[in-house]
C-alpha cells in the first residue's frame, strides 16, 4: 500500500496561491506520517475546455482523478474570481462525477485557501464556493480555529473558513508572517485530522 498524503490542488495565475500551498505543505510534513502532494490544473479557453500542455514548464504537475480518489485529505486553493473560485478548478471539479459516484471522498478531511488583490475582494465567498463541491462529495471540512493567534492579529488575509492572502493590486504584496503561520497551522492541522481519521479506518 502507498503511503498516505494530502492533496494540495490549485490554480495560481501570478503565484500568491501557489506560495499559499506550499506553506500548508510545509504545514502538513511537519505533522509527521503524512506526506504533501502538490499537483495543479491547467488553464481553459473560454469554450471551457482545457488549453495548456500536457505537462507544465514548471511548478507542481497537473493533478489526476487518482490523485484525488487516492489521497488521505485535500486543500484546495484558487484565485479570487468575482467571489467565486477560478473557472479552471471548477472545470476540474466539474470532472469529478465518477469519485462523486463511487464515493471515494467520503469522510476524508478537506480544507480551502484563496488570494484576492484587495483586502475586501470576495476572499470568504471564494472559500466558500470551493467547499460546495466538498460537501456533496461527503468530505469533512477544517477551518482555522480562534485558537491560532495569528487569526486575532492577522491585518492582511487569514479566516475561520481558510486561509488567506492580499496580494495588492499589483499582485506583488508578499505573504505576511501571519498569513504564512495560518498557511503552516492549517496544514498541519489537516494532516493531524487526516492521520487520526485513517487510524480509526485502520488505513
Amino acid at each position: 500500500m502507498s503511503d498516505p498524503y494530502i492533496l494540495i490542488l490549485y490554480y495560481s495565475r501570478t503565484g500568491s496561491v501557489a506560495q499559499l500551498a506550499q506553506y500548508i505543505a510545509r504545514g502538513i510534513e511537519s505533522a509527521g506520517g503524512i506526506e504533501a502532494r502538490l499537483r495543479t490544473v491547467p488553464p481553459v479557453s473560454n469554450t471551457c475546455e482545457a488549453v495548456d500542455k500536457a505537462i507544465p514548464d514548471s511548478g507542481a504537475p497537473y493533478a489526476t482523478l487518482d490523485d484525488l480518489r487516492y489521497c488521505s485529505g485535500l486543500a484546495l486553493g484558487s484565485p479570487t474570481r468575482f467571489g467565486n473560485m477560478a473557472s479552471p478548478l471548477k472545470y476540474f471539479l466539474d470532472s469529478t462525477s465518477a469519485l462523486w459516484l463511487a464515493g471515494d471522498l467520503v469522510d476524508k478531511p478537506a480544507c480551502v485557501f484563496s488570494s484576492s488583490a484587495s483586502m475586501h475582494g470576495g476572499q470568504e465567498t471564494t472559500l466558500l464556493s470551493m467547499m460546495l463541491p466538498l460537501l456533496h462529495h461527503g468530505m469533512i471540512l477544517v477551518g482555522v480555529p480562534y485558537s491560532q493567534p495569528s487569526l486575532n492579529d492577522t491585518v492582511t488575509g487569514g479566516t475561520p473558513y481558510g486561509v488567506t492572502h492580499v496580494s495588492g493590486v499589483a499582485n506583488n504584496q508578499p505573504l505576511s508572517q501571519d498569513e504564512i503561520n495560518l498557511a503552516k497551522h492549517l496544514g498541519e492541522r489537516l494532516a493531524r485530522t487526516a492521520l487520526k481519521l485513517n487510524k480509526k479506518r485502520g488505513d
